[in-house]
């Protein structure tokens, strides 16, 4: 992560769940993080992941009120496929996701942006959602073209998944066989 936003509200979202993969919407407060609230946003994982909240700045960057807007639509149609998918990830594995997008401010010139993506805990008889910080490097940008992702990886945390590795290995007592080829 490059952007200090980005850096802020992951570190406050991975302190806030603990030793599980992700924190319950709840746990996260607003006042905690209110120096990151214009960029911050929650997407409902219904189809086109509509915004549920989206920050001042974000909805400046897109130059309109982006509740209940598609979250794929911000996109370049090349772009739109991969970002459902990553969003789609997120959301049902659980797992984080950075990406690097530009956009094309109104004088034509590209402008570099950071989407950090993160998973709530899905709760029974609760809508899934996922949550997120969308932030541009420079200070001014004014309304920007549509969204294209330059580059994209998932967070893993393989210190936290450690625990359920060795719980396998654990039940692996004994002859182990391996297959090979004849």
């Amino acid at each position: 992560m490059k952007h200090p936003s980005s850096s802020a509200f992951f570190a406050y979202w991975d302190k806030k769940r603990g030793s599980a993969r992700a924190p319950d919407r709840a746990d996260i407060d607003p006042a905690a993080v209110r120096e990151l609230l214009g960029d911050i946003f929650v997407l409902s994982c219904e189809p086109g992941f509509p915004f549920r909240v989206a920050g001042t700045r974000l909805c400046a960057l897109a130059g309109l009120d982006l509740k209940d807007q598609g979250f794929a639509t911000l996109f370049t149609e090349a772009s739109r496929g991969e970002i459902e998918e990553i969003t789609t990830i997120v959301a049902d594995e659980t797992l984080g996701a950075i990406a690097g997008l530009t956009a094309q401010r109104e004088d034509g010139s590209k402008a570099h942006l950071e989407l950090l993506l993160l998973p709530f805990n899905a709760r029974p008889h609760t809508p899934v959602s996922v949550t997120g910080v969308l932030a541009p490097f420079e200070d001014e940008c004014g309304a920007l073209g549509p969204f294209t992702v330059t580059s994209w990886r998932y967070l893993h945390q393989p210190e936290k998944l450690l625990p359920r590795a060795i719980r396998k290995l654990q039940i692996a007592r004994g002859l182990m066989v391996y297959e090979g080829l004849r």
